[in-house]
Order: C-alpha cells, then structure tokens, then sequence
C-alpha cells in the first residue's frame, strides 16, 4: 500500500509535460488583500475539502473563503476492542487570499463531542462536548498558481492551539502539508499530498510524528456534477503500523462560488476510522 502511494507522488515528475498556456487572471495586474482580484476574473473554486487531500491552489487575493463540515461522524473499533465517536458540527474553515500565491486560513472546531465505550460494555463513557482547538494555517502555492499549466504544487503550515479542554488533544500540535495537482485532462485531475505531523497523545502525556500520504482522483463527469475517489495511509511513531481508508464524494456545483459535498471514508483495516459528514464551500 505505501509503495503505490510513493508511486503516485512520484507521478507527476515521471509524465508532466509542458502544455499551452492557458489564461490568467494575473496577466494584466498584481493583486493582494487590499487590492481585491475583480470578481469577473476569479480562477476557477479550488476548495480543500472533501477529502484529506488538499488542493495546492491558493484563495484569490482580497476574497475570502468559507467552507464547512456541515456534519461529521466518526466511529473507530472493532470487534472486541475500545469503540469511540466523534461528532463533529459546524467545523469551519476560514481562508482569506492576502497575495497571487499565499492564503491565511483559521481553522474553526465549533462544536464537537467525543465519547469512548469500553470492551465488554454497552454504555458509552467520558462524553465530553464544547469548542474544539483552533489551528492557524498558512499556504504558499509555489508552482502553477494561475492554473495555466499541468502541475501545480504548495506547502501548508499549521499550528494547532488547545483551546479545546476535554475536546481538545491538550497540547499544541504542529504539521507541514505538501500538495500537488496534476491535470490530467480538462475532466480528470490527480492530487496527492503529503503530510508531517507531530502530535499530542493527551493519555500518555507524550509527543509522536505522524506521517499520512494520500492520493485523489478527481473526475468533472459533468457541469455540475464531480466525484472525488480517494486512497489515505497513515503511520506514526506511536502505533507503528499503517492504517488505510478509501474515500468517496459526489460534489454538486450550485455556482461558480458555491459548491456542496457529501461522503464517507472507508475503514481498510481496524485502525482507521469510519466517517461520514456533508459540507459546504461558499466564496466571497
């Protein structure tokens, strides 16, 4: 499973070839968050969700933009072992374009609650419900940022701040995210992504680095109407073994500013998590 994900990370610089230009909305001017990019020359929605992998693709300078999981579940464990569950409502994400290529993005947890029930029992315990922790984000796009050619590449960097008590993880949290898009062709696109993390385990009062590749999969099968099909693989130094998902979401574009998702990942093994949520993308 980690040798394709390598694969595919590594496509990209195996088949990229130069194609012809396409049109920028930066041909003409330079924009930033003062000076707004004019509404009629916007690049086409680029949002990071729905899946884990993100698009390298920065907000438009001097626009902001909104997208929200409307509703997340999360059920982990299996059989004999620990069950927990998440629900998440309203998780945002704030980003407002500050230059061509750099974004700044608010991450906003605004209600979640977390329960655990033991092997052997029936009732669930230690359900603990408020705001989650808030994370700060930074994107540069450092390649393809106008969208004219067939590679497009970015790096993220995130802090996550424990503003959220029980709900929280209890620890500031740190990760660097690199993300590419290849365009395969005007309906098909390739991203994949990967990302460094160093987390906090609240319950061992410990620090570990994670590491999660994905890969994506995102089809224009109509006007309005996307799929993305996602593979995700996880490691880290705590648990040591590698926990894999598949994921799956219909998108609906409403408008050239509004796009709507819904899916589920998919549990492959008895680490992963099983999710399903439904979210909004909204631009201003």
């Amino acid at each position: 499973m980690k040798h394709f994900f390598l694969l595919l990370l590594l496509l990209p610089s195996l088949s990229w070839a130069q194609a012809p230009a396409k049109s920028s909305p930066y041909d003409s001017a330079h924009f930033s968050w003062r000076k707004p990019v004019p509404r009629n020359r916007l690049r086409e929605l680029q949002p990071d969700r729905p899946g884990i992998t993100e698009s390298p693709f920065t907000v438009d300078a001097g626009h902001a933009q909104l997208e929200v999981d409307g509703l997340r579940l999360l059920n982990s464990g299996s059989g004999n072992d620990d069950k927990t569950r998440e629900l998440h409502a309203a998780y945002t994400m704030l980003k407002l374009g500050l230059s061509r290529r750099t974004d700044v993005q608010l991450e906003v947890p605004i209600y979640s609650v977390a329960k655990q029930r033991p092997a052997g029992s029936d009732e669930w315990q230690e359900r603990h419900a408020g705001f989650g922790d808030l994370t700060v984000r930074v994107k540069h796009n450092f390649l393809g940022d106008d969208q004219a050619g067939k590679l497009a590449m970015s790096v993220i960097g995130y802090v996550r701040l424990p503003t959220g008590g029980q709900v929280g993880d209890g620890a500031p949290e740190y990760g660097v995210v690199l993300p590419i898009d290849v365009e395969l062709s005007d309906k098909i696109n390739l991203e994949a992504q990967l990302e460094t993390d160093l987390n906090y385990d609240r319950e061992q009062g410990s620090r570990y680095l994670g590491l999660m590749p994905s890969a994506a999969i995102e089809w224009d099968f109509a006007k309005k109407l996307g799929m993305v099909i996602e593979g995700v693989t996880q490691w880290n130094t705590e648990q040591r073994r590698w926990q894999a998902s598949t994921n799956i979401a219909p998108i609906i574009k409403v408008t050239d500013n509004l796009q709507l998702d819904f899916g589920t990942h998919l549990a492959l093994n008895n680490l992963s998590d099983h999710q399903y949520f439904v979210g909004f993308t909204l631009r201003r």
